[in-house]
């Protein structure tokens, strides 16, 4: 399916350019969440008509990203959990947690923008990670786990 990205998507492409891509993952991923169009007549004259806009809003985003990837660098997150005297979690700390934990400190980050390369999290100790706030920023954060206090 002939589609006209509507902002910036990773690993395919910029604002703008016309792409052929599979019909489902248009039709089920990039149409619905208002990242591209299909490619009609129409929809390319009205794009145009558009463009400048468009490069405006997204400059703006990225403007936004920036300064709040300011704010969050160098954070750091504590998170508390049940550990056994080698170290290792009792379970372990996924992106929800460091997002939840994100969120207590006063930052909106969903759980999808933290980036866990090597998994969910199994150890007691400090690790960084990266926060995806946009396609072309990313904002590092320490994450540390430590032991949790029994509470009497």
């Amino acid at each position: 399916m002939q589609i006209i990205l509507m902002e910036k998507v990773a690993n395919l492409g910029n604002l703008g350019d016309l792409l052929k891509v599979r019909d489902g993952y248009a039709r089920n991923f990039l149409i619905p969440t208002g990242k591209a169009r299909r490619a009609t007549p129409a929809a390319l004259q009205e794009f145009e008509a558009k463009r400048a806009e468009l490069e405006q809003a997204a400059a703006a985003k990225l403007a936004d990203a920036q300064a709040y990837a300011e704010r969050l660098a160098g954070i750091v997150v504590r998170i508390e959990r049940k550990a056994g005297v080698d170290g290792r979690l009792f379970g372990s700390v996924t992106n929800f947690d460091v997002a939840d934990g994100l969120r207590a400190q006063g930052f909106e980050i969903e759980k999808s923008a933290v980036r866990m390369p090597g998994g969910p999290l199994k150890t007691i100790g400090e690790t960084q990670l990266e926060v995806a706030l946009h396609s072309d920023v990313l904002a590092t954060i320490t994450v540390a786990v430590v032991i949790e206090q029994a509470k009497i």
